[in-house]
């Protein structure tokens, strides 16, 4: 039990309270989830001060005991119908986690909303799941990296130093590294871990799908207070992360201009539609590397107007996607 994470231990902590009316002790508590009473104490004081109906009463002989409050030893939660509807529903934006601590919590989750809401009103909402299909092309399966998820998740939460092997696309072999985990970010159905690397001596995030492994150690670190995700990725066009300021303008011709106007694709974007049917889009990024692939995407549809060095590189990967093809042509006489 000590090398639980600390969310599933607090987790466990809260279940054993909610099935005991009369509450339970610190030194029971801890001896039940293998801890020290002061981490109890800490995870009580936590769990309190979130917002969780706990407290401590004093019973017979004096008798210390934690205990939430809420009738029955259970949060008083009430959803209307629409509440469990857009629960149910937004079910699917968690499958990334399936097989990990926290999607087991939400299938647990769900079953009890299958439960209460009746068969008639189950039907419904079966009716309506099926109606929102999510697609999974390229989204990764962490059902097998159950145990480095944990490890890396409680590295965030406790800011202790964590050691990971990581396998990235260019190496052969997966290289030791000493992180201090910030962050989780999910990032077209795959999860990435932001991170200060002390063998890069900057901050850099990794995929988790060749995270090979993790262990949390014993080192704390000093989570800088100004560092933010969402500002760290501001200037990205998805999790790319750069130093630069680059200007990109770039012409979509009338065959996709309704489609890129119809969708946010980053916070900086100005659209300006022309009379000719195209669409003149500007954004401001630190990096291009990943514009650059989508841009690519759309062919000849898209065309960077600025800055030159994109245009260039983006000329240079046709020309060698075209010399690919022509040296792989199979001859006229199918030889």
């Amino acid at each position: 039990m000590p090398s639980e994470p600390q969310i599933v231990r607090q987790w466990l902590l809260l279940h054993k309270l909610s099935l005991n009316h009369f509450g339970l002790g610190v030194r029971q508590l801890a001896g039940e989830l293998g801890v020290a009473e002061k981490t109890i104490r800490r995870d009580l004081i936590l769990l309190q001060s979130v917002g969780f109906p706990l407290d401590e009463a004093v019973g017979e002989h004096g008798r210390k005991a934690w205990r939430l409050a809420a009738a029955g030893g259970r949060p008083p939660l009430a959803f209307s119908f629409d509440e469990l509807l857009a629960l149910y529903l937004g079910r699917r934006l968690l499958d990334p986690l399936s097989g990990t601590f926290v999607g087991a919590a939400t299938e647990k989750a769900f079953r009890k909303i299958r439960a209460a809401v009746g068969p008639a009103a189950l039907q419904y909402l079966e009716k309506m799941a099926d109606r929102l299909h999510l697609t999974a092309v390229g989204a990764g399966d962490y059902t097998a990296k159950a145990d480095i998820l944990d490890q890396l998740q409680r590295g965030i939460e406790d800011s202790k130093s964590t050691i990971i092997e990581y396998h990235s696309q260019r190496s052969t072999e997966p290289v030791t590294y000493e992180i201090f985990p910030y962050a989780l970010v999910q990032h077209r159905g795959s999860l990435y871990v932001v991170a200060f690397s002390r063998e890069h001596d900057e901050v850099r995030q990794f995929k988790l799908d060749r995270v090979e492994r993790a262990e949390v150690t014993e080192f704390p670190f000093h989570r800088p207070e100004h560092f933010d995700v969402a500002q760290y990725f501001a200037g990205s066009f998805g999790v790319y992360h750069g130093d630069g300021d680059v200007r990109v303008r770039v012409r979509f011709l009338p065959g996709v201009a309704r489609y890129v106007q119809e969708s946010k694709w980053h916070t900086s974007q100005r659209l300006s539609r022309q009379k000719d049917g195209s669409l003149i889009a500007e954004f401001r990024l630190s990096t291009t590397e990943e514009i650059k692939h989508w841009l690519m995407s759309f062919g000849r549809q898209a065309i960077v107007l600025s800055p030159e060095s994109l245009a260039s590189e983006i000329v240079a990967e046709l020309r060698e996607l075209l010399a690919a093809y022509e040296s792989n042509r199979p001859s006229p006489s199918g030889r």
